[in-house]
C-alpha cells in the first residue's frame, strides 16, 4: 500500500506498510476468463459490500454484505485470499439473501446494512433501509445473535423512515448510513435527514432521542443544505465519523467534501473549522467543477478513518483513497492538498480498476469504506464485490 506523492513520482512518501498491494482478499475470486462476476451468496463471496470493522489486530472481523442484506463473520484475522466467513447474521444460512430473511424485521435482520463499528464491549451496526441502529451489548461470538437495543425505531418490528413522519425527530432515523463509538458517545450520519445525531451517553433505552445534532438548525428539520445554499454547517449526505485528535470529522458524500469541526460540538448546529476537497464553504461540486480529480478535490467521498498522523479517505468515485498528514493547527487543512493517494498512479487519474481492468491487488473500484485497527487497513472496495486488507 504505496501513498504516491502529488509532485515526485521517483521518491513517493511511504506509509510503512508491509507491501503495495493488498495482502488478503475477501469476496470474489474474479479470474480473466470469467464473463460474468458471481454475486449468488456463499460463505466466501460478497455484494456490494460498504464497510468493514476489524474489532482487534487478531480479529473478529465483521463485514457489511450490504447487497446480500447481511453480515458476514470471521472468528479471527483472515490470512489467506477468499477465506470463508465463519458466522453470518442475517439470513437463515450463506446460502440466502433478501431484505430482511424476505420476511419482516426481527432483532437479527437487515435491509441494507451499512455501517458497522465496535460499540463500547459489544458491537453497533447501521441498519439503513430499515432506519435504524441496532446494538450488541457483547460482541457477536455465533450466527444471528440477536441484537439488545435498537435506535431509530421504538421496538425491532418497525421499519419505517421517521417512524412514518415527514419531518424528522430527536428519535428517529431516515437511511442512517454510518456509525462511530468514541469514549461513551455515540454519532450517527443520519444520511437521509442530512444531519449527524450525537449521544452523550451510551443510549439504554430502544428509540432514545440524541441529544445533538448537527447539519440542521434543530431535530425536526431534514432540508439538504438545512434548506439554503451550502455553509460551514449544513450537510446534504454526511456518511462516515471519526475524530482525529479530538477533532470530529464527517465526510460529507453529497457536497463533495470533508468536514472537521474543532473538537467535539457540543451545541446544535455548530459550524465546522474547515473543509477538505472544497476551495472554502459555499462550494460544493464534484472534483471542484472539473471531470478529472487533482491532488485537492473530492467525489462523493464516503469513508475516512486515522493512522497515525494520517488522516485517510474513501474518495469513492474517483475509486482512490486519499491522505492527509497533520499540520500545526487542523486550521491549516482548510482546502489543503492531500499528502498522498492510493489506488491511482496519480493525483489526475480516476478510472475503475485504474484502467476499468479487472481489480488487482492495487485496484480499486468505487471503496465506500476504509478502517485502520492498528497494523490493519480493511478498505471495502464495493464496486469489487471484496474487502481488502493492507499491514502496516
Amino acid at each position: 500500500m504505496t501513498l504516491i506523492p502529488k509532485t515526485h513520482i521517483e521518491k513517493p512518501p511511504y506509509l510503512p506498510l508491509s507491501s503495495n498491494r493488498a495482502e488478503i482478499i475477501l469476496g470474489n475470486n474474479i479470474t480473466p476468463e470469467q464473463i460474468a462476476i458471481p454475486i449468488a451468496p456463499t460463505p466466501s463471496t460478497m455484494f456490494g459490500p460498504r464497510a468493514a470493522c476489524l474489532l482487534s489486530p487478531t480479529g473478529p472481523l465483521w463485514v457489511a454484505d450490504t447487497g446480500h442484506h447481511r453480515l458476514l463473520g470471521w472468528r479471527n484475522l483472515p490470512t489467506k485470499d477468499h477465506q470463508p466467513a465463519d458466522w453470518v447474521m442475517g439470513q437463515p444460512d450463506f446460502f440466502h439473501e433478501g431484505q430482511n430473511a424476505k420476511d419482516t424485521p426481527r432483532k437479527n435482520t437487515f435491509s441494507v446494512p451499512t455501517g458497522i463499528c465496535k460499540c463500547g464491549d459489544g458491537l453497533a451496526v447501521a441498519d439503513a433501509w430499515n432506519h435504524r441502529i441496532l446494538i450488541w451489548y457483547s460482541v457477536p461470538e455465533d450466527s444471528n445473535i440477536p441484537a439488545d437495543l435498537v435506535l431509530g425505531q421504538s421496538n425491532f418490528i418497525d421499519n419505517q423512515s421517521n417512524r412514518g413522519s415527514q419531518q424528522a425527530a430527536a428519535n428517529t432515523l431516515h437511511w442512517p448510513y454510518g456509525i462511530f463509538y468514541y469514549q461513551g458517545k455515540l454519532f450517527v450520519a443520519d444520511t437521509g435527514n442530512r444531519r449527524l445525531l450525537i449521544w452523550h451517553q451510551l443510549p439504554t433505552e430502544n428509540g432514545q432521542p440524541a441529544d445533538v445534532v448537527l447539519g440542521q438548525p434543530d431535530m425536526i428539520s431534514r432540508n439538504e443544505n438545512g434548506g439554503g445554499s451550502p455553509t460551514a454547517a449544513s450537510m446534504r449526505w454526511c456518511h462516515d465519523i471519526t475524530l482525529w485528535e479530538d477533532n470530529l470529522v464527517v465526510t460529507d458524500a453529497g457536497n463533495n467534501r470533508v468536514m472537521i469541526w474543532e473538537g467535539i460540538p457540543t451545541e446544535n448546529n455548530a459550524p465546522c473549522a474547515v473543509v477538505l476537497g472544497q476551495k472554502n464553504f459555499n462550494c460544493v461540486e464534484l472534483n471542484q467543477g472539473v471531470y478529472f480529480p487533482s491532488c485537492s478535490s473530492l467525489s462523493m467521498p464516503y469513508g475516512v478513518d486515522i493512522w497515525g498522523d494520517w488522516l485517510i479517505v474513501a474518495d469513492t468515485a474517483n475509486s482512490r483513497l486519499l491522505g492527509w498528514k497533520k499540520r500545526e493547527s487542523i486550521l491549516l487543512l482548510q482546502g489543503a492538498d492531500a499528502d498522498g493517494v492510493i489506488g491511482q498512479d496519480s493525483f489526475i487519474s480516476k478510472s475503475e480498476n485504474k484502467n476499468f481492468g479487472l481489480p488487482t491487488r492495487e485496484s480499486l473500484n468505487w471503496c465506500y469504506g476504509v478502517k485502520v485497527c492498528e497494523k490493519n487497513v480493511v478498505v471495502s472496495d464495493s464496486g469489487n464485490n471484496r474487502v481488502l486488507i493492507w499491514k502496516f
